[in-house]
């Protein structure tokens, strides 16, 4: 790589801020392929309501990392960076540039700043930690975690049952604390100066109008008969896939708890408060992200032509 040369572009911003329509756009323009860096949108089941590209963009130029992971899964940041390793090596060696697009602030602090080497958990040791915890309350099992590795359960919340059981998953396979692991500074793929980082900042009126109108449009689309064969599976409610933003609500409206109106009004205030939530982490974790609009992000990120050639 020649001084000076960017490897990849890296677009974050807020749901419905436009991050896809960018991507598109720039890897049509210098050449690039697309790579997902959102946690929802790697789940086959789920294309319709996480937005994920349609068919007829995949076609325009390469899309990666999206839809490979089944729902049944519990997909992790390290699995994660292990794909995106691989996918960066793959598509640097195509002489494409790598565009890096999603909301997930965990995926792209992994990419910039290294994943702690936390040990591969053994899977006799996951079934058994998952096996007790089985009918097992989630503020329980926080409980027993205050027990085995205070530090972690301290930054917790008492009903993040995902994180709560890797946790203590973590403390059976190893006997050490979570937040121990996770202290030890880990590899980046990128470094700052190799990348150009943007945060999509859109008016937080017309950002709201947006993802009510996208979640009208994902209703339109048959986000629903989704979510209804997503059901039919009986899995975890505890999984990731079955708590995408919509899921539940669908979920409750098909069971005849709620209306379709009600479902879909809690699908869309859940997705704006992670909206907000998005926006305040990227603020505070990524602050080598520059925040621009769409329009100006195009125009800065299309400079990154000339960075390449340099």
């Amino acid at each position: 790589m020649k001084s000076g040369t960017i490897r990849a572009l890296l677009i974050a911003g807020p749901t419905a801020s436009g991050k896809s329509a960018l991507a598109l756009s720039l890897a049509e323009r210098l050449g690039g392929t697309v790579v997902n860096a959102d946690s929802m949108q790697v789940y086959r089941d789920l294309r319709i309501i996480t937005a994920r590209p349609t068919g007829d963009e995949e076609a325009r130029v390469p899309h990666l990392l999206y839809g490979h992971v089944d729902a049944s899964e519990n997909f992790s940041t390290g699995r994660w960076v292990t794909d995106a390793v691989r996918t960066l090596k793959e598509v640097e060696a195509n002489g494409r540039l790598p565009i890096f697009v999603g909301g997930t602030g965990l995926y792209f602090r992994a990419l910039t700043q290294g994943l702690s080497d936390i040990p591969p958990v053994p899977a006799e040791v996951r079934a058994r930690v998952r096996g007790e915890a089985e009918g097992v309350a989630t503020p329980d099992l926080h409980r027993r975690l205050s027990v085995a590795d205070t530090t972690t359960a301290r930054r917790l919340k008492p009903n993040d049952r995902q994180r709560v059981l890797r946790a203590l998953e973590v403390f059976a396979a190893t006997a050490r604390s979570l937040t121990e692991w996770q202290k030890k500074p880990g590899v980046p793929m990128l470094r700052p100066k190799e990348t150009l980082a943007v945060f999509l900042s859109v008016d937080r009126d017309a950002l709201r109008a947006r993802i009510d109108a996208r979640f009208d449009a994902m209703l339109e689309s048959g986000a629903l008969d989704e979510v209804r064969a997503l059901a039919a599976r009986k899995l975890d409610p505890a999984l990731p896939a079955m708590k995408a933003h919509g899921v539940p609500w669908l979920m409750r409206h098909l069971r005849g708890e709620i209306s379709l109106e009600e479902a879909a009004e809690g699908g869309k205030a859940d997705t704006r408060r992670y909206a907000k939530r998005q926006e305040t982490w990227f603020r505070h974790q990524l602050k080598e992200f520059r925040w621009l609009t769409p329009e100006s992000a195009l125009a800065f990120l299309g400079n990154a032509t000339t960075s390449r050639q340099s």
